[in-house]
């Protein structure tokens, strides 16, 4: 009978088993490779020993763990098996979270011994390393700690003095950091490795090196795919208001052993296959010197038409040890006093760089290699590889184009390229609006709480843009920030997957905080950008039209996560979180390509010459006091901002409440879509309305707007204050680019330090909020709109100054840069230059960078007959 029941163990157990064998084997040849052939272990050798211990306990536990029970439904289990097999889960448990930890250490220290002079890739690894360890730790102690005390951990049921955590709970907490760091260790030495031309294979060691984290992270995601049933009873208890303990979930029949069987096969294949492509880029010497030509293609032979050399030759790399070693021939040209020496044989205690350990053979050149090296030869090659290339592929990331400069023309590639960010955390928003609602309904949060999410979320803008904000800002520029701001966006994403499923709300405080972190450094970037790309006549029209894009990714999200995604049941959540894993590795993907899109920059000596140029009077001071008047523009642009948005966001989050008040039978979320249609059709007016009006004149026109909507909002009932809720968000629309805009125009020099303060004004968002809903506590929410009315009536003050103080005018009217116009002109004179035979040469530059040929290195007789120059003998 017993041969009948439906069990897992078997499968578990031959993968787990198999996965451990290769994990050995692995290490065994890096050990091999590291103490026998280098003869020179490191610090991360003796780690990954220790990572290999720990993997071979958790693997171990599991197998035993098949013995009795494991991977059987728990009525099949025989009581006498309970507690072993509730050890052999306490064990694993315990030793998952050091197994990865040791194995992310080891590559993370080989990364720091292999590289010094990086000093971002040093300190990002550094960062990593303390993260790795520091999480692991927390979460190592809190398995080991899941029972208080730890003996009931081991006991069925527990009993009723003991205390235990949810064994799902402990398990899914530790995903975040998990996926987090996988993919970090995945990024972090790509742009070094992309700098490099390497022949085919070498490319694919690379990848198969490198590329482990995409794979330990899908692994980890379907390993706790296999937890969802036992999530999906807690959110049920929870919307049936049935209060569980986790010593409660443990006395259960809840199936454990069964559905747990293969999350826990998956996290053995997890930490196996981690360990093993740690060992990859140790294995290379053992590889070179038994077989070469898995690393050595026919790719890194060259043709050689000089008549110096007998037989084949090759690249100037692999015949490095050759080169330093060989006695100088009779005849050979001598080394050019310019160019630079050899350099020598690394050996010792002397540290080598990672791209000379991952493409620089440690063997001794094969017998057959009987190429003399011309020292032409050599002189070229050592100038070639030690100039960093200025492509990657057919992507051109050189220097940069002065995006003060740009006509209209030339501006329209990087706007669009940004605005696609725009869109990106505009969705974001809406979609984060609807989770936090139906958050509220699913697992029977207050008002309060979900209010809560919002200002953490607001709170992120408030503290991000003034703290690593404005560092990647001012010491990396405008891309390094987008690329920062999107990865900090995804690590908040990350964080909100397991919060739908333990419906945390510290979980889910935080991850909107992380999530505000990041959008704040993406838009402390992104908006400048716009504004300063291209004319500066221009800027409020380019702005807002790509808040308009923005807008309208709030459109889209929030009926795609309520018609679509889910309704309210308790598997809802879980539905979603799988929407935000999508989100979150869609980021980090977009993270890559905007790390190696072209876009312009300007330096802050760039900014002060443009601001010159349009005769700005900084300088200016406020009747016969030292206070300058752009200081007061600066002061009130913030102050409007943060009011601004605050009063948004107060209309924004009483929404659903106001209908539901004024006018019961009307479907909010339609109404709502059509109020955010209509706040995105005010952003493409006020952008045509710019090209005529003044911007100062369109501001106090759309504050006043909102300040008379907003208080007509406070009466009646029915379908007339429903449409005046939609006129109101009409009048918001183009409020926060035409602020944004005035507030920042003449700052030269500082102008990403004026950027960096309107950002962080956003944070009124965090503060209004929780007053409008204070007043709607004390009445309803009708006279809470006083609150909305006070805010929009304290940032209009903005505008009065600009339209009343003729010195504040003068800096923020648009002004024509003469250099932006002579840019245009030069680019319609050369189109009209331009003839058929020059397209036609674009197109064949165009093709063969696509070509299969573009990767193919000089051959030897082009690199001698450009070394003559150079003062070698002929």
């Amino acid at each position: 009978m017993a041969n009948n029941l439906a069990t897992r163990g078997p499968a578990v157990l031959a993968v787990t088993a198999v996965s451990l064998a290769l994990c050995s084997v692995f290490v065994a040849l890096r050990l091999m490779s590291r103490f026998a052939i280098v003869r020179k272990p490191g610090w991360d050798d003796y780690t990954m020993i220790l990572a290999w211990m720990l993997a071979f306990g958790t693997s171990f536990s599991i197998c035993y763990g098949t013995s009795v029970g494991l991977g059987r439904h728990e009525v099949n289990v025989p009581p006498q098996w309970d507690s072993a097999l509730k050890k052999s889960e306490y064990v694993f448990s315990v030793l998952y979270n050091p197994a990865l930890m040791a194995t992310k250490t080891s590559i993370l220290i080989f990364y720091l011994t292999l590289s010094k002079t990086q000093k971002i890739f040093r300190w990002a690894t550094i960062a990593t390393l303390v993260v790795v360890n520091l999480g692991g730790l927390a979460l190592t102690l809190l398995n080991i700690l899941q029972c208080r005390p730890v003996t009931a951990a081991f006991k069925t049921p527990v009993p009723k003095s003991a205390t235990c955590s949810d064994i799902v709970t402990l398990y899914l907490s530790s995903a975040p950091l998990n996926i987090i760091t996988d993919l970090a260790i995945l990024f972090l030495p790509m742009p070094i490795l992309t700098r490099m031309r390497l022949p085919k294979k070498q490319k694919m060691v690379l990848v198969v090196t490198f590329g482990f984290g995409v794979f330990v992270a899908v692994v980890d995601v379907v390993r706790i795919a296999y937890l969802q049933s036992a999530a999906r009873n807690h959110l049920r208890d929870i919307q049936n208001h049935t209060e569980t303990s986790g010593s409660d979930s443990r006395n259960e029949a809840n199936d454990f052993p069964w559905y747990a069987s293969l999350s826990f096969m998956w996290s053995a294949i997890e930490i196996n296959v981690g360990v093993m492509c740690g060992c990859v880029p140790a294995m290379k010497p053992l590889v070179s010197r038994f077989i070469p030509r898995w690393i050595h293609d026919s790719t890194m032979r060259e043709k050689s038409g000089t008549g110096t050399a007998t037989g084949d030759s090759y690249h100037p790399d692999f015949l490095h040890a050759r080169r330093t070693s060989d006695p100088p021939t009779f005849g050979s040209p001598p080394v050019s006093p310019i160019s630079k020496p050899p350099q020598a044989l690394r050996g010792g205690g002397e540290d080598m760089g990672m791209m000379d350990f991952l493409t620089t053979p440690e063997t001794n050149p094969m017998p057959h290699l009987d190429q003399i090296q011309t020292a032409a030869t050599y002189t070229t090659t050592a100038r070639t590889r030690d100039r960093a290339p200025t492509f990657f592929d057919f992507v051109d990331v050189g220097a940069k184009k002065n995006i003060t400069l740009m006509s209209n023309r030339e501006s329209v590639y990087p706007i669009m390229m940004v605005t696609v960010l725009f869109f990106v955390w505009g969705f974001a928003y809406g979609l984060l609006d609807t989770l936090n609602a139906r958050f509220q309904e699913v697992a029977n949060m207050t008002s309060g709480q979900t209010l809560g999410q919002h200002s953490a979320y607001y709170l992120g803008y408030l503290i991000g843009p003034l703290t690593s904000g404005r560092l990647v800002f001012k010491h990396w520029g405008f891309k390094a920030s987008y690329t920062v701001g999107l990865i900090i966006y995804a690590c908040g994403t990350l964080v909100f997957w397991p919060s739908a499923v333990l419906t945390s709300f510290p979980a889910f405080l935080i991850s909107n905080f992380i999530v505000g972190l990041g959008l704040s450094t993406l838009e402390m970037s992104a908006n400048p950008f716009i504004a300063l790309c291209g004319p500066p006549e221009y800027a409020e029209v380019r702005l807002n039209i790509s808040q308009a894009i923005q807008a309208i990714g709030s459109i889209l999200s929030p009926i795609l996560a309520k018609k679509v995604l889910f309704k309210a049941s308790a598997g809802s959540l879980i539905d979603v979180q799988w929407t935000y894993l999508g989100i979150s590795f869609f980021t980090i993907v977009l993270a890559v390509v905007y790390h190696y899109v072209p876009l312009p920059e300007a330096t802050s000596d760039q900014l002060e010459d443009a601001t010159e140029r349009l005769s700005v009077p900084r300088e200016a001071a406020v009747g016969s006091s030292k206070i300058k008047v752009i200081w007061i523009t600066l002061a009130l642009g913030a102050m409007s901002q943060f009011s601004y948005v605050g009063g948004q966001e107060s209309v924004s989050t009483s929404f659903a409440e106001y209908i539901d008040r004024v006018n019961p039978s009307l479907d909010y979320v339609n109404h709502q879509a059509v109020g955010h249609t209509a706040f995105a059709v005010s952003r493409f007016v006020a952008a045509i309305l710019n090209i005529w009006i003044k911007p100062r004149h369109l501001l106090l026109l759309f504050y006043a707007g909102t300040i008379v909507f907003a208080a007509a909002c406070m009466t009646g009932s029915g379908a007339a204050p429903s449409a005046l809720l939609v006129m109101v968000m009409f009048f918001e629309g183009p409020i926060f680019s035409l602020i944004y805009v005035q507030a920042l125009r003449g700052w030269g020099k500082h102008t990403k330090d004026a950027a960096v303060i309107l950002t962080s004004a956003i944070g009124g968002g965090a503060i209004f909020p929780p007053i409008f809903y204070g007043a709607q506590q004390a009445r309803n929410v009708q006279y809470a709109y006083c609150v909305a009315v006070a805010a929009f009536a304290s940032g209009i003050l903005f505008p009065a100054w600009l339209n009343v103080f003729p010195t504040a005018r003068e800096i923020v009217d648009p002004k024509r840069d003469e250099q932006t116009r002579e840019s245009r002109e030069e680019d319609e004179r050369r189109d009209s230059e331009t003839g058929p035979n020059e397209k036609k040469k674009r197109w064949s530059g165009i093709r063969k960078r696509f070509s299969k040929d573009r990767d193919e290195l000089p051959v030897v007789e082009h690199r001698e007959r450009r070394s003559w120059p150079e003062g070698l003998v002929r």
